[in-house]
């Protein structure tokens, strides 16, 4: 005996009901290399550069430089060299006293938050420092580490010390007691609950922090190189604001701009690379 021919779900319509309209097969499109959000942010930086460019040549240029009178700036100070030598005197400083205060600064953070003696006794000493004016005590900085390179380093350590020491412990002050308990209950003890829960868990603090410690580090290097021996950027600011260059102090400025940026997006990148669960977690 021959089985009735049975039809598939999709073709049984209901009486009196017509059927749906098939639906159109959507292809995404490739991707290119310059997304949606990059042309916004090219879009608007082209915008600002133009109202830029047309309010200066109606203002006084004393007071203020076009776009592109601060380019040719930039050509001369490179073609001179006088800007090479002041990046890379402003980048010794910055990246020695910030590596400095990245590793002091998470590995306090992280025991302050995991040890509760810890955080007893180091807290009020934290809070003290960190609502002191580091302006304030640049004078005694000078006075005991001298006019030359060790002061400045300190100077950007002091900046960019204490948002990696905030921002990590509020990562292990935070963390959810429950992930405690549970690998408690698998036999995790000491060391392997810092390693493995600790420390992932306030992932996405410290890297904050590190972001954050990045323009505070760039602000306390160009008061160091203002207030010690001029040099670097902040001295070129210094030099050329009192002789009333104001392109070339906007090439300074510029330049400082551009490296914090460049340094933020590299965080992130490394973040990327370090946590790669917490982007997926994240709203798009």
């Amino acid at each position: 005996m021959k089985a009735p021919a049975t039809l598939a779900p999709a073709a049984i319509e209901a009486p009196g009901v017509a059927a749906a309209p098939p639906q159109p097969v959507t292809v995404p499109r490739k991707r290119t290399w310059l997304g949606i959000a990059n042309r916004y942010r090219l879009a608007s930086l082209v915008v600002v550069l133009l109202i830029w460019e047309v309010v200066a040549h109606r203002v006084n240029p004393l007071f203020l430089t076009g776009p592109s009178a601060i380019a040719e700036a930039g050509v001369q100070l490179t073609q001179d060299g006088e800007l090479g030598k002041a990046i890379v005197s402003s980048l010794q400083t910055l990246a020695i006293g910030y590596v400095i205060a990245a590793v002091a600064g998470v590995g306090l953070g992280l025991v302050m938050g995991w040890y509760r003696r810890v955080d007893w006794v180091l807290d009020p000493l934290i809070n003290a420092l960190y609502a002191t004016p580091n302006v304030a005590l640049i004078p005694l900085i000078i006075l005991w580490f001298g006019l030359g390179v060790p002061s400045k380093i300190v100077i950007v350590l002091l900046a960019a010390l204490f948002p990696i020491i905030i921002n990590t412990y509020a990562g292990v002050r935070g963390i959810n007691a429950s992930l405690v308990e549970v690998a408690q209950a698998y036999g995790a003890r000491g060391g392997q609950l810092f390693t493995k829960i600790a420390l992932p868990a306030s992932m996405p603090y410290i890297m904050t922090g590190l972001r954050l410690a990045v323009g505070r580090a760039i602000v306390g290097m160009v008061v160091a190189e203002m207030f010690t021996r001029l040099a670097g950027l902040g001295g070129m600011i210094a030099t050329y604001s009192g002789s009333f260059a104001t392109d070339k102090v906007f090439v300074a400025i510029i330049v400082l701009s551009a490296g914090g940026v460049g340094l933020t997006e590299l965080l992130k990148l490394l973040e990327a690379r370090i946590s790669p669960w917490v982007e997926t977690a994240r709203i798009k």
